[in-house]
């Protein structure tokens, strides 16, 4: 099922990806299996603020669990809990879907060598906890926006939450100054002067701890449905 798609969209390029074998992914991917391992964050009936979906969605990715295809960057693994905002009960088999830009910025599916690609993109349904889980690289900035994830739930095959999720500054600035990040310039939009951010991004902080040579990540998010 993990590779089955949501709606069609052409194959997946770069199969390498789903076997990137470094030192650390395995055991990271193991940790928050149950509603424990989900957050320091327990669980919230807030619901999550919706935000703008950006210029860059791509409607059918597949599903899949690791997404990166191979792209460089310092390895990711999410943990995205899906609950009802109004009773706290996790919801299960709900599409989790995900999109970001890579370790240099770039989106796929947009601009001169990456238009038919399909890096930093997937589904994934969420199990009896409400917990969906990723393979990913933490994403790179571009011009104008502070480092984020963008996110869609859908239930039943409806759109319950369309968001985006986000990093601490000073872990950014840690990150940022590794390979391939430390290549490119200094960003220049942080999580205070981003316009988006700032309609309730704090609410949508991913909360980050660092496995082995990954990072996990974890949030709960709260639908309404």
């Amino acid at each position: 099922m993990e590779d089955a798609k949501l709606t069609r969209r052409g194959s997946l390029a770069g199969m390498a990806g789903l076997l990137l074998g470094l030192a650390g992914w395995e055991a990271a991917d193991s940790e928050g299996a149950g509603p424990a391992g989900v957050a320091s964050g327990a669980v919230s009936c807030v619901l999550t603020p919706e935000q703008t979906e950006g210029p860059y969605y791509i409607a059918g990715e597949k599903y899949r669990r690791n997404i990166t295809d191979g792209r460089p960057g310092v390895p990711l693994f999410l943990r995205l809990r899906v609950v009802d905002a109004s009773t706290c009960k996790p919801i299960a088999g709900a599409a989790v879907d995900i999109w970001h830009a890579d370790a240099i910025g770039v989106y796929s599916g947009f601009g001169a060598g990456a238009k038919s690609r399909t890096f930093m993109r997937g589904i994934q349904k969420t199990d009896a906890n409400g917990l969906a889980r990723f393979r990913t690289v933490y994403p790179g900035w571009y011009q104008g926006r502070t480092v984020h994830i963008h996110v869609k739930v859908h239930v039943a095959g409806n759109v319950v939450h369309t968001g985006q999720l986000y990093f601490s500054d000073s872990l950014t600035d840690k990150v940022f100054r590794r390979k391939p990040y430390s290549r490119r310039a200094r960003r220049t939009t942080r999580n205070a002067n981003d316009f988006v951010f700032a309609q309730g991004g704090r609410r949508s902080l991913l909360s980050v701890h660092k496995s082995g040579t990954a990072y996990v990540g974890a949030i709960t998010m709260g639908v309404s449905r």
